[in-house]
């Protein structure tokens, strides 16, 4: 099983220097990827994402910068949110000049205020995102690229540099139709983790659909190395591991860089026996 950390991009926590120390700390350590989130605004007031939150490709940019092998992830990229041919260039750009370190996780969104506020109509937000990826993979591949979509079109282009690598899309999202579009558009999944009993099922029915190992099965958790009780992380796993899963994220909830170190230690001496 191939694992990753959440970098310290939101809350208390954040900064430069936390997430250069964190993405180096995580390299030494042997941890496969970090991570980081997506929103754009948050409504005042509300519980729920923290509002403080340093934008996601500038924040791995950041984070890329600081390391040379670690992979780099987003968990995950609202893609309705941007215009994919500048989407595009902006993640080739980033996998050329890291050495072809980026997976992302992509999702269709579900803050309504964020539509509203950049403009995108919400009840679209699913074609957008289909729409998103077929755009992102022609603009991946040969050149020039000619598409043409709903909201998208355009012809002969040189959308240049491409990738250093085929950037992987892993499809998040647990509702039926994020489902429908990891298995049918996606080279993985990167759904939430709950408990087991909620997972196993999903990822029973994703494998069953789309059975090549190189379809990646991955998870994101709320585990912290210092908060998380060691015996829940051990019990969850194996009912991951057992049911197939490839990769996990984890996510330290520390407030200051000190703890999240520390979580990020305590959650590799546990995950590191079970590490590919």
């Amino acid at each position: 099983m191939r694992f990753g950390i959440h970098l310290p991009q939101y809350g208390r926590a954040a900064g430069g220097e936390a997430i250069t120390r964190v993405a180096r700390h995580a390299e030494a350590l042997g941890f496969h990827d970090v991570w980081v989130s997506d929103h754009v605004a948050i409504p005042d007031g509300a519980p729920y994402p923290p509002s403080f939150l340093f934008e996601p490709i500038v924040a791995l940019t950041w984070a890329a910068a600081a390391t040379t092998r670690v992979g780099l992830g987003t968990s995950v990229l609202v893609l309705p949110y941007r215009h994919p041919l500048e989407l595009a260039k902006e993640l080739a750009s980033l996998d050329q000049l890291s050495g072809g370190r980026l997976t992302i996780g992509i999702g269709s969104g579900w803050l309504q205020a964020e539509f509203d506020a950049l403009d995108v109509p919400y009840a679209e937000r699913g074609a957008r995102t289909d729409e998103a990826i077929d755009c992102m993979r022609a603009c991946w591949g040969e050149q020039p690229v000619t598409f043409a979509g709903p909201t998208v079109s355009f012809e002969d282009l040189k959308v240049v540099p491409g990738p250093a690598h085929p950037i992987e899309i892993w499809v998040g999202g647990g509702a039926p139709p994020a489902l429908r579009r990891a298995v049918a558009k996606g080279d993985g999944w990167h759904g939430t983790f709950s408990e087991p009993e909620r997972t196993v099922p999903v990822l029973a029915r994703l494998r069953a659909e789309r059975p090549e190992e190189t379809f990646t099965l991955s998870v994101r958790t709320n585990w912290d190395g210092i908060a998380t009780d060691a015996g829940d992380i051990e019990r969850d796993l194996d009912a991951l591991a057992g049911a197939g899963l490839q990769h996990v994220l984890v996510t330290p909830a520390q407030g200051d860089i000190d703890g999240w170190l520390r979580s990020a230690d305590a959650l590799w001496e546990r995950l590191a026996p079970r590490a590919d």
